[in-house]
């Protein structure tokens, strides 16, 4: 039986860690050097501004929200793996692992959304694999097969197979991912990380219950956008 608790605190993701302490270290040593540098303090006024405003959107990005899902009984919940905004709900031939066609759900997450992706259902890891690739546009259709992108299959304790594909954007250069093959994995838990826009998708088996459209906002490990039959 699931714990439920509420927690809203919001924390900075640990892959931001380096990234900020870097950024901030190196913004305060160019605004010392403009301070004490030059007489006239208005360029240093403006830096020092543009500086703060960067940070902030630096900060907002590695944005960590602790969330726990809301129900009780997870059986058959497919929840979204990000925040972002559903582009994509069809029928595809994957041709990766299932070969076979499948009812996919696409989630792009712009540079302003929570970049933390959770793991869409309960189970077991069966699969996780990286692959290299190109950097167009994550809301392009073929971007889903020709990106840089990473590949976990889940099966659920119902024994149906799940898999969530983290693809990198135009912007993002990096995916982390944690699962690993033969874990355990729970809804609740993070699956990985993207740095810098980017989008995941969910194949699922057809027949599957869609509960959102293209177009609806989504919020990671809160939204459900799927029932397994």
């Amino acid at each position: 039986m699931r714990r439920l608790r509420k927690l809203k605190k919001i924390r900075i993701h640990r892959e931001g860690t380096h990234t900020l302490a870097g950024s901030l270290l190196l913004l305060l040593v160019i605004n010392f050097a403009l301070y004490y540098g030059i007489e006239n303090k208005i360029p240093f006024y403006l830096f020092a501004l543009i500086s703060i405003a960067s940070y902030g959107m630096l900060v907002n990005f590695f944005r960590c929200p602790i969330r726990l899902f809301g129900q009780e009984d997870t059986e058959n919940i497919v929840v979204a793996p990000a925040d972002g905004r559903v582009v994509l709900v069809e029928e595809v031939d994957e041709h990766e692992y299932f070969h076979d066609r499948r009812l996919m759900i696409s989630i792009f997450m712009s540079i302003v959304n929570v970049h933390a992706n959770w793991y869409p259902v309960d189970g077991t890891v069966k699969k996780v694999e990286h692959q290299n690739g190109k950097f167009m546009k994550a809301w392009l259709p073929k971007a889903s097969t020709d990106n840089e992108r990473s590949m976990i299959v889940i099966e659920t304790p119902e024994g149906v197979e799940v898999m969530a594909r983290q693809i990198a954007g135009a912007m993002a250069r990096r995916i982390v991912t944690y699962a690993e093959k033969g874990e355990e994995c729970y809804i609740d838990e993070h699956m990985g990380f993207i740095k810098f826009g980017s989008r995941v998708d969910v194949y699922l088996p057809l027949g599957t219950e869609v509960q959102v459209k293209p177009g609806q906002s989504t919020t990671g490990n809160q939204t459900v956008i799927a029932k397994l039959k």
